[in-house]
């Protein structure tokens, strides 16, 4: 396994659609573990593969509790097949918009139809943290950023501090 390197915002790719796999292989069964991997490394809870700069519909996410062991969930092609009705905020952050944080509306339940690591379809109901997750990192296969929910202003608040941040760590 290895840690791979996060791409940050404004990248350009971060902004682009991902292709779906054709199956879980060996080959991209590797890449789910060096996601995993990869998001441990940076703290997250959740990783795209466009955020390690590859365009393929892959997510890794765990939100486990700090006193609970580690479990993660590897997804191939994830679409969300029903969400609630009902909303609420949840304050968001990204590895790929790293230290910037607000609060963000989207459905607090979600079910979700995905490829495991062995291939196999599988469906995950999901609320809470968990599905906040799920929705944040299903966007960035559709090129869209945490920061794509916020108003214009926000948005690019946020975006200027992080490449204040980039020009004075280079």
């Amino acid at each position: 396994m290895a840690v791979l390197p996060i791409l940050v915002a404004p990248h350009p790719v971060l902004k682009q659609k991902a292709k779906p796999v054709a199956a879980v292989d060996a080959r991209v069964a590797a890449f789910m573990n060096d996601m995993v991997e990869t998001m441990y490394a940076a703290n997250g809870i959740g990783l795209a593969a466009p955020q390690v700069g590859v365009l393929e519909r892959i997510i890794v996410v765990d939100v486990h509790e700090k006193d609970q062991p580690r479990n993660p969930i590897r997804l191939a092609n994830p679409e969300i097949i029903w969400s609630s009705e009902d909303k609420g905020p949840c304050e968001e952050g990204c590895l790929s918009v790293p230290e910037q944080y607000a609060d963000v509306i989207r459905p607090v339940a979600v079910r979700v139809r995905y490829l495991d690591e062995t291939n196999t379809r599988r469906e995950l109901d999901a609320d809470g943290m968990l599905a906040t997750c799920l929705q944040h990192e299903i966007d960035h296969l559709n090129g869209v950023l945490f920061v794509d929910h916020l108003s214009l202003l926000k948005r690019n608040m946020i975006l200027r501090k992080v490449q204040k941040q980039q020009k004075a760590s280079a």
